[in-house]
């Protein structure tokens, strides 16, 4: 197999652990994004004015076909969080109307709907899901019992941002729509690190970055939306798509000038995975997560969050840690031993949450397990 890490652009001093931040773009995928913004800037006119539409719709051609949806059902949007947005501002919501989460939700999601809220009288339901998780089953029947006649929409994330866990919520989708609840699903880290079918999931909205796990371009990402949900989204930004006549994609395609390389780059990145034998790939980066749960739970004697299953985690994983400054252990792991990874306090208790990606190995998870030994040992004493 190829040695990925050579694919790679990061900086060979580092062992880079955060993965799930931003992502990393290998070099061939890189070359495919630097491709496009030169052929933009060779003739912008006829790029942007006479190839632009044909162009993504191809990109959504692909992107269609990864992700088993018609290509009509999905735009182009930069991050994750602009999909939620977008969705989350398109709702006619009234005061007294219920959104229903997690406690588990990325921030800036977190953010959005308590600004939406605020401006409606919508009542935003963080609903606890305490650690560590068990069961599938007992994840379905705690959230669904927060469930009342005033909750219009489920709103949570598919694998979470703070604990990495993967949530069962195929199962949400279903009881949701039965019930004629909106679902929107936050599928930021999805795309590239688990298989993702949108038909058979059958989520109402869903959003996921390509530049995170399917290492495409900074800046790439989707939205999904049901066809017959299509009237109801409105164009973050209002431009000379927005006719009466128009579509779903053309509504929100065109938004001005802008730079399409992200976009036009992310069939690359699908190909340079399904080139690499991604299957592989990422089975090998879980056996990493695994490896290294394990031995930090045994280090510190500490309970895992969540069973020992792909069913739960994928490639990354968030344990908790002993008593200390996740900000200084952060700075130190950093400064004094090279490694990149994120540590923070979640609900009260500190946490660190490790990414496993094609060019991590064995003895990154060794050279991180010894690193926190002795950072920890001495701030434990």
């Amino acid at each position: 197999m190829t040695d990925l890490k050579n694919l790679f652009l990061l900086d060979p001093t580092v062992t880079f652990l955060n993965h799930g931040s931003f992502g990393a773009c290998p070099q061939p995928v890189f070359d495919t994004y630097r491709h496009w913004q030169r052929e933009l800037e060779r003739q912008p006119v006829e790029f942007l004015g006479r190839r632009a539409d044909a162009l993504l719709a191809e990109a959504r051609g692909h992107i269609g076909g990864y992700l088993n949806a018609d290509p009509d059902d999905l735009i182009f949007v930069v991050n994750a969080t602009a999909g939620i947005n977008q969705i989350a501002r398109s709702l006619k919501l009234e005061p007294g109307d219920e959104i229903l989460t997690t406690d588990h939700e990325y921030g800036a999601v977190d953010h959005t709907w308590q600004f939406i809220c605020g401006k409606s009288g919508a009542r935003y339901i963080r609903h606890p899901i305490p650690l560590p998780v068990t069961s599938a089953n007992e994840f379905v029947a705690s959230l669904w019992g927060a469930v009342t006649a005033d909750t219009k929409v489920i709103s949570i994330s598919h694998i979470t941002s703070p604990t990495a866990l993967i949530f069962p919520v195929g199962e949400i989708c279903r009881r949701a729509r039965e019930a004629g609840i909106l679902t929107i699903i936050d599928g930021a880290h999805v795309p590239g690190q688990i298989p993702l079918d949108l038909t058979a999931l059958g989520a109402d909205f869903y959003t996921g970055n390509f530049h995170k796990w399917l290492c495409a371009p900074k800046g790439s990402a989707f939205l999904y939306a049901r066809r017959e949900l299509h009237p109801l989204v409105e164009p973050l930004i209002v431009s000379w798509g927005w006719l009466p006549d128009s579509t779903f994609v053309s509504q929100n395609e065109w938004q001005g000038t802008r730079d399409l390389a992200a976009f036009l780059s992310v069939p690359a990145a699908i190909q340079f995975q399904v080139a690499h034998d991604w299957d592989t790939v990422r089975a090998g980066c879980h056996a990493l997560a695994s490896q290294a749960r394990g031995q930090l739970a045994d280090m510190f004697d500490l309970t895992p969050i969540c069973p020992d299953s792909a069913d739960w985690f994928a490639q990354m994983i968030t344990m908790s840690l002993p008593e200390c400054d996740p900000v200084v252990v952060k700075q130190r792991l950093y400064d004094e031993y090279c490694v990149e990874i994120p540590l923070f306090a979640w609900n009260g208790q500190n946490f660190i949450r490790a990414s496993f990606q094609g060019y991590n190995r064995a003895d990154d998870v060794a050279k991180l397990v010894a690193a926190l030994g002795e950072i920890l040992a001495v701030a434990n004493a």
